[in-house]
């Protein structure tokens, strides 16, 4: 399939490193493209550090904020009709892989990514999609690391191929690496 035949313009990916400011980014960008957006949150609250990280994720975002929560069933939520919201804004990318990989296994990952890259080939409202870039730094010293390391560049990489537009932020400043800059505040 050629590039612009898998191509979305309505998908928007935000990479960036840890604190890079891409969360931040990729949530103004989902406000201005939509005004109900939903939050579709793929991490899980399974101890107080991430008790306290969603509730300052969620004091960030205003009311006009949809949230829903799924670690792993993403591509379906993007295709069923929306009620009460108008976009997504997926976060994060990197956290469903873990997700799959520590769920379900190396081998589920590649069904499951290509049923993510079809549903964002098909949606029909704004999605912006936020991944972490782990690939610029040390090589891990585990497998189970860097093959999280290779399948979350992989992952990315294809997510870029869909995607109208690619932004990748670092130290709070967003650089447009594909498709046309969005201005927001």
């Amino acid at each position: 399939m050629s590039e612009s035949k898998s191509l979305n313009p309505l998908v928007t990916l935000v990479v960036g490193g840890s604190r890079s400011g891409k969360s931040h980014y990729a949530q103004a960008v989902a406000e201005r493209l939509c005004p109900r957006p939903a939050y579709l949150a793929t991490s899980e609250i399974l101890d107080p550090e991430m008790v306290e990280r969603v509730r300052l994720h969620r004091a960030q975002r205003g009311p006009q904020w949809i949230t829903l929560e799924e670690p792993l069933e993403i591509a379906p939520l993007l295709l069923k009709p929306r009620d009460g919201f108008d976009g997504f804004l997926v976060d994060c990318m990197t956290l469903w892989l873990t997700n799959v990989m520590l769920k379900e296994g190396l081998p589920a990952l590649p069904a499951r990514k290509a049923a993510l890259l079809e549903a964002l080939r098909q949606v029909t409202c704004p999605v912006v999609l936020v991944s972490n870039e782990v690939g610029m730094g040390i090589v891990p010293d585990n497998p189970l690391a860097r093959d999280f390391r290779d399948q979350a560049g992989w992952l990315n990489q294809d997510l870029a191929v869909v995607a109208g537009r690619v932004v990748f932020v670092a130290v709070g400043l967003p650089l447009t690496l594909k498709g046309p800059p969005l201005c927001v505040d």
